[in-house]
């Protein structure tokens, strides 16, 4: 992988989003000479319409990376990717012909965007088809050789299985720290010189999984290892880097406050993301008014009591303040003024309320909380007082999250279908950890685009 603002990238997605790139290039100068063909224009030098080609490919591959086109499924599958490179194109091609009117001198004309889009449909998904299932295949997996044999290493090997892992174990090296529960692990002291081990498996990554680290470190073997140019990580960090959630198994307070993160350097990353979400929340309020006046009346007709409600959540620094959302369940939710957590097919949610959380329309007023400054656009969610109390007491870590100003969507929102209970809180916690502890532009970004997949498809939305 390849670290980008101190978010991971695969190679295999880097690669392939360079590939995509340049061919979307192609399909919006083919598409653009064909036209001039048809009405017997001879094209000009490419250099003469640059700008439009690029704002065609940015367009198109801003619009793929929303989708999920560059996803595990998408990478394996040629049948999903068709069918998220159509959404893709057709988005991008709509918010393309859409800027022509405002700007026309930086795109296509709409002729030739209607060519271009179904030459670009045709090379990106005939490139998927010549590489077949390469780039999500072992070519481009790195070779890993774990260090234990008990239940972390277990672990790595349950991740290996998946078909998105970026690695493969090419080697198991029970270190007689624990009961052994890797049967195929080779014993260290069968091994002479572990270091020439490594390097004869070809590996390109040593991954220490030890039971019981005190007084087991080899480090004369992690030494000879590293200076073989073999680079050595301890299982927190391969797990927060392979899976992008600080791991609360494996994670102990040395790491947190060793490990690279929740630097302290953000001054000028805040003050942009301020800025952001002042000019956002200010359009989005102006273009949603409509919206959520129309849904306003809809939740009035057909339910008793207001059309929004006001709840009191927790916040940055553990802060309280009032969220101010569309009215999605009866007014009686909460008869006794205790938190409850919603649940599948929740009784308590009514017809219209159904439709606007698929929609995620009822989140729409809580542009105005985050035009005052109390929430961001991106974060962890907010959470009932009440909920926090518990769950602080109940899991290792829980107030860092609000080291952070909370979101609307987040990085747990787009990895992690909506859950209630328990073990859905502690696996949501581990992905506001990782956004909280590597938090960039870069990342918030990302979070925003990859909400248009969850608003698309709203798995395990209640």
């Amino acid at each position: 992988m390849i670290r980008l603002f101190k978010h991971y990238v695969p190679h295999a997605v880097l690669l392939l989003g360079i590939m995509d790139f340049a061919l979307l290039l192609l399909s919006a100068e083919l598409g653009w000479i064909y036209r001039l063909s048809q009405i017997g224009s001879i094209p000009e030098p490419v250099t003469t319409r640059l700008p439009e080609l690029l704002t065609f490919a940015a367009a198109l591959q801003v619009a793929m990376v929303a989708v999920g086109v560059y996803g595990t499924d998408a990478l394996n599958s040629l049948r999903f990717a068709f069918a998220r490179l159509l959404v893709a194109v057709s988005l991008g091609i709509l918010f393309l012909s859409a800027l022509f009117f405002l700007v026309p001198e930086l795109t296509l004309w709409r002729s030739n965007l209607f060519y271009s889009m179904f030459i670009s449909i045709a090379v990106l998904f005939g490139m998927r088809i010549l590489l077949g299932k390469t780039l999500g295949g072992a070519a481009f997996r790195r070779r890993l050789v774990v260090l234990g044999a008990g239940g972390r290493a277990q672990r790595i090997k349950e991740l290996a299985k998946d078909a998105g892992s970026g690695f493969v174990v090419v080697g198991y090296i029970a270190m007689n720290d624990g009961p052994q529960e890797i049967p195929e692990a080779i014993n260290r002291d069968a091994i002479y010189n572990l270091a020439d081990h490594v390097v004869l498996l070809n590996a390109s990554e040593v991954v220490l999984a030890l039971e019981e680290r005190r007084n087991a470190l080899p480090l004369d073997d992690l030494i000879r290892i590293k200076t073989t140019g073999v680079h050595v990580n301890d299982l927190s960090t391969f797990l927060e880097r392979e899976t992008g959630r600080v791991d609360l198994d494996s994670v102990n307070p040395s790491w947190l406050i060793f490990s690279d993160g929740f630097s302290s350097g953000r001054r000028l990353s805040s003050a942009a993301k301020r800025l952001f979400d002042l000019l956002a929340s200010a359009i989005v309020l102006t273009l949603a008014l409509p919206i959520i006046a129309l849904t306003a009346i809809a939740v009035k007709l057909e339910s008793k009591g207001p059309a929004f409600y006001r709840q009191t959540r927790v916040g940055l620094y553990g802060q309280e303040f009032e969220v101010i959302k569309l009215r999605s369940m009866t007014d009686d939710a909460e008869k006794d003024g205790e938190a409850v957590w919603a649940q599948e097919n929740d009784p308590r949610i009514t017809r219209v309320g159904r439709i606007i959380r698929k929609l995620r329309i009822d989140e729409l007023p809580q542009a105005w909380t985050v035009l005052k400054g109390e929430m961001s656009f991106v974060g962890p969610r907010p959470e009932r007082k009440q909920f926090v109390d518990d769950l602080t007491t109940k899991m290792p870590y829980y107030a860092e999250r609000h080291m952070v100003k909370p979101g609307i969507t987040g990085w747990a929102q787009v990895n992690y279908p909506y859950g209630a209970s328990l073990e859905d809180s502690r696996a949501k916690l581990e992905y506001d950890l990782y956004y909280a502890k590597n938090y960039t532009p870069f990342l918030d970004l990302l979070i925003l685009l990859q909400t248009v997949r969850v608003v698309l498809w709203p798995e395990g939305v209640r």
